[in-house]
């Protein structure tokens, strides 16, 4: 007996068969109902969070032909390992290295001005620093930094980066900076007054920093323009930390800076 197909639908009429793709870490894709457009950084059961490219997250459920990759549509399933999606990349966009361990501390070093400005770096360049085997730390200004280099005795093999807050033409920081010639040290910057001003607005939920009339306290002026607690600096600054999960979350000329000294330090 000759079998039929229950589907009497005429083959041209029938809708493509729609592939389905995990939805690993990092894979870019475009929500069909909102035209949301992110890559993913989590998917549990029933649902996945992307993040676009302005750091907004949203979680949308797993439905059949729910995304476009790459212009097609598609179905997005959990990961094999039934886990969430794995990170494949750092906070600071490197390609991640599971279960690397952390390289002998080099001679060299990178010095920055603060605690806040360590704290930042280690949270974005952090994985990068150990696989490098690059310590930061920080100095509490650079009144004296020439002297501080001369102790440190850079040399080919001991190279020395330092990150400069308010590293413009005609300011203190880049006088002091002038004063440093060593082939074997890099003196680097932003154009901030204070570190913090390196996170982006966005990335806390405000139009942008304030202005603080000259002469008074940066991080003081701040707060109390925003309606932070101006009395303890540091909590607020530990709450803007927490916000920063990469480096889209910080602005290019700090992204630049650091990149440059890591570079120098880790020549050869």
């Amino acid at each position: 007996m000759r079998s039929y197909d229950p589907d009497l639908t005429p083959p041209w009429k029938r809708p493509a068969a729609v592939p389905e793709v995990p939805a690993e870490a990092d894979l870019v894709v475009e929500e069909v109902a909102t035209g949301f457009c992110g890559a993913v950084i989590r998917c549990e059961a029933g649902t996945v969070t992307l993040e676009d490219r302005f750091g907004k997250h949203r979680v949308f459920p797993l439905e059949p032909r729910g995304f476009l990759l790459e212009g097609r549509v598609v179905t997005l399933v959990r990961p094999a390992s039934g886990g969430p999606a794995r990170p494949t990349r750092t906070a600071s966009g490197s390609i991640a290295v599971p279960g690397a361990r952390a390289r002998v501390a080099r001679a060299g070093r990178i010095y920055v001005e603060g605690r806040h400005d360590a704290e930042l770096v280690e949270r974005v360049w952090g994985d990068d620093l150990r696989i490098e085997g690059v310590v930061v730390e920080y100095l509490e200004g650079v009144d004296d930094l020439p002297a501080i280099v001369a102790e440190f005795a850079p040399a080919p093999d001991a190279r020395l980066g330092v990150l400069v807050d308010h590293l413009v033409p005609g300011s203190k920081e880049s006088r002091i900076a002038a004063q440093v010639t060593s082939p074997d040290v890099l003196v680097v910057g932003h154009p901030y007054i204070d570190i913090w001003q390196a996170v982006k607005p966005a990335t806390l939920g405000i139009r942008a920093w304030p202005e603080v009339p000259r002469g008074q306290d940066w991080k003081t002026g701040v707060c109390q323009a925003l309606g932070w607690p101006s009395d303890n600096t540091g909590a607020v600054w530990q709450a803007i930390l927490k916000r920063v999960t990469s480096y889209k979350d910080l602005e290019p000329e700090l992204l630049g800076a650091v990149e440059h000294l890591i570079d120098h330090v880790t020549v050869g």
